[in-house]
């Protein structure tokens, strides 16, 4: 397939050109949770022809997942959900290569896979994860775009880019959250759509090097209402 045909209307952009074209081509992005937001973000990435995507999360394909993360299909429910991603993104991109990490980030792991990689991308539903990276990404020296969502608005920023900003200074109770109990939550399936797309503009950014990137600041939007806040922290 040719490049140049398959990405012309990026390449037509002033702000990509082929210069962008190509370091999204050698770029290496880790996605860690292949959930929602992960569905959102993972298609968009291999789409605009990022070359290497990992994609870390130990979970399986639910049938409470598909109401909202489009990127599988009821005929992958019970597959780990590295395996099913892959198989649905390979056939949108083969430009891009795929590593999985289907033991997901462990303390134990975060720093050897971390360091693979130019960008590192939250799409996780937890508090110790994010410390985590918080963590191991200021550690290597990696960039890394945060995105949470809620019932029916979510938000996002980016970590440990030129500002060197850190998830700990926006949420410094770290103990107590990280000690919260997980529960199943209400969402509709368009919120992670929404969030991940705004973490995959965030990541378009950074690696083809325009835009003004949300570094140390946080975006936030509430669908019920389409009320939007961008604020410094």
């Amino acid at each position: 397939m040719n490049p140049e045909a398959r990405y012309a209307r990026q390449i037509l952009l002033p702000e990509i050109g082929a210069e962008g074209q190509q370091r999204l081509l050698r770029s290496a992005v880790l996605l860690v949770g292949l959930g929602g937001l992960g569905s959102a973000v993972a298609p968009a990435l291999a789409a605009a022809g990022v070359g290497r995507l990992g994609l870390a999360d130990p979970d399986t394909v639910s049938e409470s997942n598909l109401q909202r993360q489009t990127l599988y299909t009821e005929r992958q429910i019970g597959l780990p959900k590295c395996e099913a991603a892959r198989e649905r993104l390979a056939a949108l991109s083969s430009h891009t290569h795929f590593d999985l990490h289907a033991e997901g980030i462990t303390p134990e792991n975060a720093r050897r896979i971390i360091a693979g990689y130019d960008l590192v991308i939250d799409c996780c539903d937890n508090f110790p994860t994010r410390y985590l990276l918080d963590d191991v990404c200021a550690a290597c020296g990696k960039p890394w775009i945060h995105g949470a969502i809620g019932a029916v608005g979510g938000m996002v920023t980016v970590f440990n880019h030129r500002r060197a900003k850190r998830y700990a200074e926006l949420y410094p109770d770290r103990e107590a959250l990280c000690a919260r109990e997980q529960a199943a939550q209400g969402v509709v399936g368009s919120v992670p759509a929404v969030v991940g797309a705004l973490e995959a503009s965030e990541a378009l950014k950074i690696l083809a090097r325009f835009g003004e990137v949300l570094d140390g600041r946080l975006f936030t939007i509430d669908l019920k209402t389409m009320h939007t806040e961008l604020m410094d922290f």
